[in-house]
């Protein structure tokens, strides 16, 4: 069962991002407050989730979230500052969209940057801990699983709508036949190193 808070009585926000594995794409994050009273026995970690189920909980947490905010990180921004800078980013950008602000970010894994003066506390494998960070690694994923769907229509034959950008076997082969796109992440390694 998945705690409803870490501390109680203030506004929490659950911080999650996904895509950082990823060669093609954003990585996006999302910050959720939720109700001090809310429970839902079906929100998990979004990787343990079908794609109909996170559907569903998407709108479900949309719907009854006190507060939520969607941020991303572009593949320019991801080659510039890092993979793991663009995600604290993408997780400020988050974040930002939050009224009110939170008293408390409640971030999944070991490593954050400060966001402002809001204390924050990292939790390896939070998504499996607290509901608020599973519902943001919902969103999250959500949100950047629709977008590369949409990149697909634009540059077939990558089967984002598939993989969503991830390294798989058919996405490096179309990458080795059709040549990178302008969301792939050049600084990454797209093709497996030979012999």
């Amino acid at each position: 069962m998945l705690k409803s808070h870490y501390q109680g009585g203030i506004y929490e926000a659950g911080v999650d991002e996904v895509g950082r594995g990823c060669i093609a794409g954003p990585v996006v994050a999302a910050a959720v407050v939720l109700p001090s009273d809310f429970y839902c026995e079906a929100i998990k970690d979004s990787k343990k989730l079908s794609a109909s189920q996170r559907k569903f909980l998407a709108q479900y947490i949309s719907k009854h979230a006190i507060s939520y905010g969607i941020g991303e990180a572009s593949v320019e921004e991801i080659e510039k500052l890092n993979i793991l800078q663009a995600s604290f980013l993408a997780m400020h950008r988050a974040i930002a969209h939050l009224t009110p602000q939170p008293e408390l970010l409640l971030i999944d894994g070991n490593y954050f940057k400060p966001y402002q003066s809001c204390p924050h506390v990292c939790i390896i494998k939070g998504d499996s801990q607290y509901l608020s960070i599973a519902a943001a690694s919902i969103l999250a994923k959500e949100h950047r699983d629709n977008l590369m769907k949409q990149y697909a229509l634009f540059y077939p034959g990558y089967e984002w709508e598939r993989n969503v950008g991830y390294p798989t076997k058919s996405h490096r082969k179309a990458i080795a036949t059709l040549g990178i796109t302008p969301l792939h992440r050049k600084s990454f390694q797209l093709l497996p190193l030979t012999e």
